[in-house]
């Protein structure tokens, strides 16, 4: 499990640069017309107040909504991110979503402050692994990889981190619930993206595969957007999320 950081991190020494000069670093593509550069700096300034007041990561589509007419979310969220980059904070981006974290050199400092969490089990490990390479996958499919029965209390304790969610019901007999994982998963793992998640040969270097694995063997490529349903799923209605008791019955007047 890797702390929620930026890892890659400058650590910031006094004498590197004077403050101010840190804050006029542009991107090359900034605008350089003055009364551009002002909007674009006032727009800077509104979108950090947004995401430093915020306890959850900010969408661009939020920041979007919130954000003055006309400006370009990508190159202020770049600008901001660049400020921060030699800061004690940094501004890392979590799929389509913006937050502040911990610079990865001092997540030490933040260690005494951790609450102990309860450790996953083996088998929440191996299932939760299965599902943010596999996804969508339903339970079957998940038993079908490891070869073993997977009891619903794994899953529900998945579900329980917000690592994993129900994503719709497979179009086959019996319509199965889809699992996938959330921007919560990407956010504890320092992920920007669920295609970020580490490869064969990142595995093998951690020791977390044999190196006499069969000729055959590949790690799926994760989905390009793990929040789209693919063709041969459902989306989850009122009823499904009823059945599944995600969503109090409604109760009908006699």
């Amino acid at each position: 499990m890797s702390e929620r950081a930026n890892a890659s991190v400058i650590p910031f020494k006094v004498g590197d640069e004077p403050e101010d000069e840190l804050f006029s670093q542009e991107p090359a593509e900034q605008a350089q017309n003055p009364a551009e550069r002002l909007h674009m700096a006032e727009a800077v300034r509104m979108a950090e107040a947004i995401v430093f007041a915020s306890a959850e990561p900010v969408s661009e589509k939020q920041l979007a909504a919130r954000l003055p007419d006309g400006i370009n979310i990508a190159l202020a969220m770049a600008e901001l991110q660049q400020i921060y980059a030699r800061r004690g904070v940094n501004l890392v981006r979590i799929g389509d979503a913006w937050a502040f974290r911990t610079a990865g050199d001092l997540a030490f400092l933040m260690s005494r402050d951790t609450v102990q969490q309860r450790k996953l089990s083996r088998a929440a490990l191996e299932v939760l692994a299965i599902i943010a390479y596999h996804q969508p996958v339903t339970r079957a499919e998940i038993e079908d990889i490891r070869g073993v029965e997977t009891s619903k209390g794994t899953l529900d304790t998945l579900l329980e981190t917000e690592w994993v969610r129900m994503r719709g019901r497979r179009k086959t007999p019996g319509r199965p619930v889809t699992y996938g994982t959330t921007d919560t998963f990407l956010d504890h793992f320092a992920l920007e993206e669920i295609r970020d998640l580490p490869g064969m040969e990142e595995l093998k270097g951690a020791g977390l595969l044999s190196g006499r694995m069969p000729s055959n063997f590949a790690i799926p490529q994760p989905p390009a957007d793990p929040d789209a349903l693919t063709d041969d799923e459902d989306a989850l209605t009122d009823i499904d999320l009823e059945e599944l008791g995600l969503l109090t019955p409604r109760v009908t007047e006699d």
